[in-house]
C-alpha cells in the first residue's frame, strides 16, 4: 500500500506555462536550466502556486538569474522563514550555454524568458527561450496563420 502512494508523487508534470511567451516573442532556442530554491518553494510547486507570466531572465556576472517568478507560499510556511513570492532565483546552466546566451542576448539582440517550470524527477527545471521580440504585424499574420491551420484541418475532417 505504502508502494502505492510513493508512486503518485508528481514527477514528470508541468507546474507553470508562460502562453504569453510565445504570442510576444520568435522563441529561436529551448535550454533545460535547474533553479536553485528553498525548501517553502519547492513545498508550493508541489502545490502548483507558481506563475512565470511577468518573468524574465537576466544575466549577470557571467551567471543568469530568474527575476519576476512569483511562488506564493503556503499559508502553513514556517514561520521563522520570511518567505519572497518574487524572490530572484539562480538559473543552474553549463558554462558553455552561458557563454552561448550571453553572447546572444549582448551581441545580437535576444532576449532571455522563461517558458515553463517543470518536475523532472525531484527537480525543478525550468525551460528558457531564446527570444526576438514580436512587432504588431508579426503578431497580426501569426494569428492569421492559426486560424488558417484551424480551417484547413475542419475542412479536411467534414470531407
Amino acid at each position: 500500500m505504502a508502494r502505492m502512494a510513493k508512486d503518485k508523487k508528481n514527477t514528470g508534470g508541468t507546474i507553470a506555462l508562460n502562453k504569453k511567451a510565445r504570442h510576444d516573442y520568435f522563441i529561436e532556442e529551448r535550454f533545460e536550466a535547474g533553479i536553485a530554491l528553498q525548501g517553502w518553494e519547492v513545498k508550493s510547486l508541489r502545490a502548483g502556486r507558481a506563475s512565470i507570466t511577468e518573468a524574465y531572465v537576466t544575466i549577470k556576472n557571467g551567471e543568469a538569474f530568474l527575476f519576476g517568478a512569483q511562488i506564493t507560499p503556503l499559508p502553513q510556511a514556517s514561520t521563522h522563514v520570511v518567505a519572497d513570492p518574487l524572490r530572484t532565483r539562480k538559473l543552474l546552466l553549463h558554462r558553455r550555454e552561458l557563454n552561448h546566451l550571453i553572447g546572444s542576448v549582448e551581441r545580437e539582440g535576444y532576449t532571455l524568458i522563461p517558458l515553463a517550470l517543470y518536475w523532472k524527477g525531484p527537480n525543478v527545471k525550468a525551460e528558457i527561450g531564446l527570444a526576438k521580440g514580436k512587432k504588431q504585424y508579426d503578431k497580426r499574420a501569426t494569428k492569421k496563420e492559426q486560424d488558417w491551420q484551424r480551417q484547413k484541418e475542419r475542412l479536411m475532417r467534414h470531407q
